[in-house]
């Protein structure tokens, strides 16, 4: 049974229909060593009205609390309970749960923009939900089916709706948590799991915005390895970049861009987002090979870039290549598309010009993915779903 809400002080609450998300049923999948996960839909949604008392010109890219989350429980049968919403705050959890202890847990990252006329969009969350099952997979994790993970990120924003920004001053984002929460003691999977959603107003994730950030090549740290998990999005992978990320900022770099482990002379990603190359009319971007995120923006990026009458190719990028781009800019849900004013290499810096530092084809191809996004221009494509 969903969970009823109690409105925040001074908030109003309404109840709507459930409007299911109209799809196929997609093939369930049996986790390692687990049951099939079943969907469990919600029969209606609870949304608040109202905006928050925020001040939403000033928005950076940090947590704001806001009022609820979603929980769902995985016992050792592999299916996920019904879950719903719980007013947002700590979690209780064994100190020997197998996240703590072994780092058995995924997150994943999208957004929710308000549109003029009031209706809240979202931005191809299925591709989420088949990516944590992807991860899931590799972690020998079970994840919730695609069905429940979109009916959850439903809940999850609606439930929050006051704190969806303006438009045109941010959005809202919204962290899927998959963790196992069992407790175990010697290496092996988690016993039970728990499915979390919260989400938090945000604004640019780098402060310049739209505007080019400093990277720096890293040559002697590295994000992932083959055979490795640098292509799920495990939580291990982000703590590992932490160390040559602050040595990056405290140098006055925006960020750190990692070569790969073998060669060390091909691209791979940012700590949090993906890197494009333009060289003329050709947009170049790593091959997603094991070690690199297939990240959805840059998937979603490759298809706009193409229908632009750009040419795509995915492949090794060598730094050499990088320095003697026309320009280079970096994607992800958080960032979007962010361009890139300089690269340092080995002490040489390498800067990009273009207008006020953003080059033609980061600002036309950002352009085009944020009016989509923001529902200001029609979706050919089918990414957006829309709420209310």
């Amino acid at each position: 049974r969903l969970l009823p809400l109690s409105p925040p002080p001074s908030t109003p609450s309404i109840q709507i229909q459930n409007r299911l998300y109209s799809m196929s049923l997609l093939p369930l999948r049996k986790a390692r060593g687990m049951g099939i996960c079943e969907a469990s839909l919600a029969s209606n949604y609870t949304q608040t009205s109202e905006f928050a008392d925020l001040d939403w010109e000033n928005l950076g890219f940090g947590l704001v609390q806001t009022d609820y989350m979603y929980t769902a429980k995985c016992g050792p049968d592999g299916n996920f309970d019904k879950g719903g919403m719980v007013p947002f705050g700590p979690i209780e959890m064994n100190p020997a749960s197998g996240v703590l202890n072994y780092g058995q847990g995924l997150f994943e990252g999208l957004k929710a923009y308000r549109k003029t006329d009031g209706s809240i969009l979202l931005f191809r969350p299925m591709e989420n939900a088949m990516r944590m099952q992807t991860g899931a997979e590799r972690m020998c994790m079970p994840a919730p089916p695609v069905e429940q993970f979109v009916d959850a990120v439903k809940q999850t924003v609606l439930a929050n709706k006051r704190w969806v920004p303006p438009t045109g001053k941010g959005s809202l984002y919204i962290r899927p948590l998959l963790v196992g929460s069992g407790a175990v003691l010697g290496l092996a999977p988690a016993p039970e799991y728990t499915f979390i959603i919260f989400s938090s107003p945000v604004g640019n994730y780098f402060k310049e915005g739209l505007a080019p950030i400093n990277l720096i090549v890293e040559d002697k740290f590295h994000r992932a390895t083959p055979g490795g998990t640098g292509g799920v999005k495990t939580i291990g992978n982000y703590a590992s970049v932490l160390m040559a990320q602050k040595i990056a900022k405290e140098k006055g770099y925006s960020d750190v861009l990692y070569l790969d482990a073998v060669e060390k002379k091909y691209l791979e990603e940012v700590s949090s987002c993906n890197i494009f190359v333009v060289k003329g009319n050709v947009i170049s971007t790593p091959a997603i090979k094991g070690t690199i995120l297939p990240g959805i923006t840059r998937k979603s990026i490759i298809d706009v870039a193409l229908t632009k009458g750009f040419q795509v190719e995915e492949r090794l990028v060598s730094v050499d290549e990088l320095l003697d781009a026309d320009e280079v800019f970096c994607t992800g849900t958080a960032v979007v598309v962010s361009p890139v004013g300089s690269i340092t290499y080995q002490g040489k810096r390498i800067e990009y010009a273009g207008n006020q530092g953003v080059g033609a084809v980061s600002r036309q191809l950002y352009t085009s993915l944020t009016s989509l996004q923001m529902g200001q221009v029609e979706d050919p494509m089918g990414w957006t779903v829309q709420l209310n």
